[in-house]
């Protein structure tokens, strides 16, 4: 998701709240479209986001290579929002994505979500024991959040596990567990 929210607040970008106003809208038309914009409706959105950029790019200008310090070498210090900034521009096709294709959402909270138990195990334990131990892991809570996901809780997605039965919105012929 984007966090331009974090770079109005703390940077004073003005350029990050139209940003971010910008896209809740463009992700509030795609919901009432249905999940998908017609090409032409996605391109005059793409040329919003485009102008809000160039905005951008006025207030929170590239780093003046000027400034570099005699004998220094490589990439100029750029500011966190300027960084942001680059990023949407360069990453315009997979941040607008969502327009496009119906399946892809809005934010990645979503997947975000499934690696955090994976990384919470390694920071407990410090690492998996083997990689058939992070396997098995990571099979149990993929089919967990699976089960989720579909209005299943954990207690009864595990009672059918136990049982050596599958939910039913599961094809049987192509899971094993």
């Amino acid at each position: 998701m984007f966090t331009g929210a974090n770079t109005w607040e703390q940077d004073d970008q003005h350029w990050a709240k139209s940003m971010k106003a910008l896209l809740i809208d463009i992700n509030k038309t795609v919901a009432d479209a249905g999940g998908r914009l017609p090409a032409t409706d996605a391109e005059r959105w793409r040329q919003r986001y485009r102008q809000r950029l160039e905005e951008a790019d006025i207030e929170c200008p590239p780093p003046d290579r000027s400034q570099r310090e005699e004998g220094k070498r490589g990439r100029l210090k750029r500011s966190k929002a300027r960084n942001l900034l680059e990023r949407l521009r360069n990453f315009e096709h997979d941040v607008l994505r969502f327009m496009d294709v119906e399946y892809v959402p809005f934010t990645n909270n979503q997947g975000a979500n499934d690696l955090r138990m994976t990384k919470v195990q390694q920071k407990i334990s410090g690492c998996f024991r083997s990689m058939a131990g992070a396997k098995i892991f990571c099979r149990v809570r993929s089919y967990l959040s699976t089960c989720r996901k579909q209005g299943m809780s954990a207690t009864e997605a595990l009672a059918l596990l136990f049982q050596g039965k599958s939910p039913a919105f599961m094809d049987t012929d192509e899971t094993q567990f």
